[in-house]
């Protein structure tokens, strides 16, 4: 019996701070990730912005800067960049808010768990 109460104590000493540690890498994974997409998207607005350069070149090269068409393929490449560009602030925004709600989930699980003990 004495046995059973000292696995039970260490295992719930072993718990809380497991759940403790969880959190704060928790949290540092969460800001680790939104540096990552800041810089994501900054790489991603100076490739669209060298692909956009690219197509002026091209035009300008062709003589057909001032055309129509060319100017209306530089507007369509220009707002494609910016659809990409706000897909993936959302795509990022969804899994920041699903790991988030992940997150206190754990936390609510640890903390029922914290209750059930005492």
């Amino acid at each position: 019996m004495k046995k059973t109460i000292i696995a039970v104590s260490a295992l719930l000493l072993a718990s809380s701070a497991f759940a403790a540690t969880t959190h704060a890498t928790d949290e540092t994974v969460a800001n680790a990730q939104a540096g990552a997409n800041t810089a994501k998207e900054k790489l991603h607005q100076a490739q669209n912005e060298g692909k956009e350069q690219q197509l002026k070149a091209k035009h300008a090269a062709e003589g057909k800067s001032d055309n129509l068409s060319s100017k209306a393929s530089e507007g369509t490449q220009k707002a494609w960049n910016k659809t990409k560009e706000g897909s993936e602030k959302g795509w990022d925004a969804t899994k920041e808010g699903t790991q988030k709600g992940w997150n206190k989930t754990k936390e609510g699980a640890s903390d029922l768990k914290k209750k059930v003990s005492e």
